[in-house]
């Protein structure tokens, strides 16, 4: 059988966690669960004789409690009766203020109808001040305009105003403060423009005042440029095709680009040019700007050249470099202000004050030239103009007219060459000895070789010292000279020069004339010498001079299609050949070969025949002198015993010459003057027994004419 179960617990185990039930759920949760354990056991009764016994404890603990805080009890009731009374009297109080609000009711409403009437004035005051503050506004932007001048903000002030007058102003029309501040406005535009213009024309002061530096930078920049392209053509000889500022030139040049108005020799600041037209833009008076500024640059240009007679006979050429360099400045400077404010100046106004500034340089230049009388100046002064005229090439300006006044200094520089070189040769022709030139050594030979155009028969090595050449030591002298005159007038001429054509022209009359009317008329003036070495040694020199010019042909030819630079010899101790010239074509490519005559070849050929026709009369002049002391007795009757003096004379003379004067001579032409030399002697001894004089010849006479002759 089995046992009875065993309750789960016993009723004050229940109990206990009855109580400890943290809430009123818990309690529930807890007492319902003990209750149906308890019911199907039949111990209700137990359980609640359990709860029975715990409420009676809890009464006691509670009675217990409450006779251990009766008093508080009793204090408590006392204080609740006192707090009823001041509940009462509060009450009370309540009433009697509510009395007091209902009294203090009118008084209240006759403060708000006075509040109504305060409201009216406060209104009609903020108004005022409203009004008050918008004139003080204006009169705040009034002065800001007048401190904004001040401190030279004029675009500012500018806007300043323009605010004032379409905005700030509008709210005080209804007062006089805007009428006069309205009438205002007009003549302070005018201050601000003024003021623009007054800082303007001061800025194009200094900037005329820096004119001749700027000019001298740029010269100098295009110096540089000239000696880069003379570099680069040494290295690379394609590039002597090209002249300054062309576009290979150019391109060349990049990497050397230089700004000459910004830089750190000068800063030419436009600040003041950029405010003047803002300003008068902002006012819509361009058309009046740009008229201003038109007038202000044409009385500047007037003053630019304003200056007293230029000298151009200084060695530094100084007055010549503070005109262009000045002229080069201006110009740079209307350049640049076309470039960076298109809209201020036409290209017809710049254009026309170059040709301005131009034609005044010129016309200065031109009446100082007179002065100049020196070739070698002539040279620094077109130098000179050369890079004025390279330099404002680059800014695209018209240089045409000043590079007609380098043909112009050309013709004076032709002038003075010929003069000097036609002084040279005479001396050179009056001075000779006309003697066969002596030589001691090998190196005095090379050196007359070197400048002379001449050929010897033999190597020099084969050459024994001393010796002589067959001209005198005029031809060599000449020589040097054409030499120099050819290099003085390819100095003049480079790859700038106007017109190259010219050069050639030029120089093949100036050279055809001092050949011929100096050194060829000149020895022709000597032929009527007496003295038959001086005669002979004249001719030989023709014959030099006349191969000589066939040189000077084909050098003219090589010379005016290369463009390498002339070596200058000018003592016999400096010897020079004249490789090329610097004639350019005009793109360095083409060649002009067509032949050059040189008339002085023709004179000097022709008048070899002068010269040995009059070696001929010398000659037979002596021979009919000793002709002419014959003493023939045609009526003898001694029979001749030898020949006569006249004739051993005669032959003597002849074989002298023949030996030592004539020995120079080539053979053709020596054997040519003896033969007329013998010619004339046997026609002069045949024609005396003609002679009217004689009337009766013997046969001894006739014997000693036969033994003459075959003496002869």
């Amino acid at each position: 059988m089995p046992s009875v179960a065993r309750f789960r617990s016993d009723p004050s185990t229940v109990l206990k966690q009855i109580i400890v039930s943290p809430s009123d759920d818990d309690y529930v949760d807890q007492l319902i669960p003990s209750i149906r354990e308890f019911s199907h056991g039949n111990r209700t009764a137990q359980l609640l004789q359990e709860l029975q016994s715990f409420t009676f404890e809890k009464d006691k603990e509670i009675e217990r409690q409450c006779n251990a805080n009766h008093q508080g009890f009793v204090s408590s009731v006392d204080h609740l009766s006192r707090i009823r009374g001041g509940t009462v009297s509060l009450s009370n109080e309540i009433l009697e203020l509510s009395e007091a609000i209902q009294a203090s009711t009118e008084t209240l409403v006759n403060q708000k109808k006075a509040l109504v009437e305060s409201r009216g004035v406060r209104q009609n005051i903020d108004e005022a001040k409203h009004a008050l503050n918008d004139c003080l506004e204006v009169l705040r932007l009034a002065n800001q305009v007048e401190e904004l001048l001040r401190e030279k903000k004029y675009y500012a002030a500018l806007r300043a105003l323009d605010e004032l007058q379409s905005v700030h102003l509008q709210a005080v029309t209804q007062y006089k403060l805007s009428e006069i501040i309205q009438k205002s406005v007009p003549v302070t535009q005018k201050k601000i423009a003024d003021t623009v213009m007054d800082d303007l024309n001061t800025w194009l002061f200094r900037i005329r005042e820096m004119s001749q530096y700027l000019g001298e930078l740029s010269f100098y920049h295009t110096s540089l440029r000239k000696d880069r392209l003379k570099q680069r053509s040494d290295k690379t000889p394609y590039f002597n095709n090209f002249k300054l500022n062309s576009a290979i030139e150019l391109v060349a040049d990049e990497h050397e680009e230089f700004d000459i108005l910004n830089s750190e020799d000068l800063v030419v600041d436009f600040a003041p040019l950029f405010e003047a037209l803002h300003i008068h833009q902002t006012l819509r008076q361009m058309d009046k700007f740009r008229l201003e500024y038109a007038q202000n640059r044409k009385i500047q240009k007037d003053l630019l050249l304003n200056t007293a007679a230029l000298s151009l006979v200084e060695d530094d050429l100084a007055g010549l470099h503070t005109i262009l360099e000045e002229i080069v400045g201006f110009a740079i400077i209307e350049r640049a202000t076309m470039k960076k404010v298109p809209d201020l100046r036409s290209s017809s106004d710049v254009d026309e004050l170059w040709d301005s500034l131009n034609n005044t340089a010129i016309a200065h230049i031109t009446r100082a030239l007179p002065q100049v009388d020196n070739a070698e100046q002539l040279l620094k002064i077109k130098e000179l103009i050369l890079i004025y005229i390279q330099t404002v090439s680059t800014y695209k300006y018209n240089t045409t007219s000043m590079s007609n006044l380098l043909l112009t200094l050309f013709d004076k520089y032709t002038d003075l060459l010929n003069q000097r070189y036609s002084e040279d040769f005479l001396e050179i022709v009056s001075t000779d000895d006309y003697m066969p030139m002596p030589i001691q050594n090998s190196e005095e030979f090379e050196k007359v070789i070197n400048v002379s155009w001449y050929t010897p028969d033999q190597p020099v090595s084969s050459i024994r010292f001393p010796t002589v050449f067959p001209f005198s030591q005029m031809y060599p002298l000449c020589c040097i000279n054409i030499r120099n005159f050819l290099n003085q007038f390819y100095f003049f001429a480079d790859d700038s020069f106007p017109n190259p054509a010219i050069i050639d022209t030029k120089l093949l009359t100036s050279l055809d004339n001092l050949l011929t009317t100096k050194v060829c008329n000149s020895l022709i003036d000597r032929l009527q010498s007496q003295y038959l070495g001086q005669v002979v040694q004249i001719l030989i020199n023709l014959d030099h001079f006349e191969t000589a010019c066939h040189e000077l042909e084909a050098l003219l030819i090589q010379a005016r299609n290369q463009s390498a630079p002339l070596h200058t010899a000018t003592t016999l101790n400096q010897p020079s050949r004249i490789p090329h010239s610097p004639n350019p074509s005009n793109n360095g490519t083409s060649h002009n070969t067509s032949p050059i005559h040189l008339k002085a070849t023709t004179e000097f050929s022709t008048h070899q025949k002068t010269a040995e026709s009059r070696i001929f009369e010398l000659v037979n002049s002596k021979v009919s002198d000793l002709i002419d002391t014959a003493d023939y007795d045609w009526s003898t009757t001694l029979p001749p015993i030898s020949a006569s003096e006249y004739l051993t004379a005669l032959t003597q003379y002849l074989s002298n010459i023949m030996s030592s004067v004539l020995l120079s001579l080539p053979g053709e032409l020596k054997n040519l003057m003896l033969f007329n030399a013998i010619s004339h002697t046997a026609s002069s001894i045949l024609g005396l027994p003609m002679s009217d004089s004689v009337t009766r010849i013997t046969s001894y006479a006739v014997k000693q004419l036969r033994r003459d002759v075959d003496e002869l």
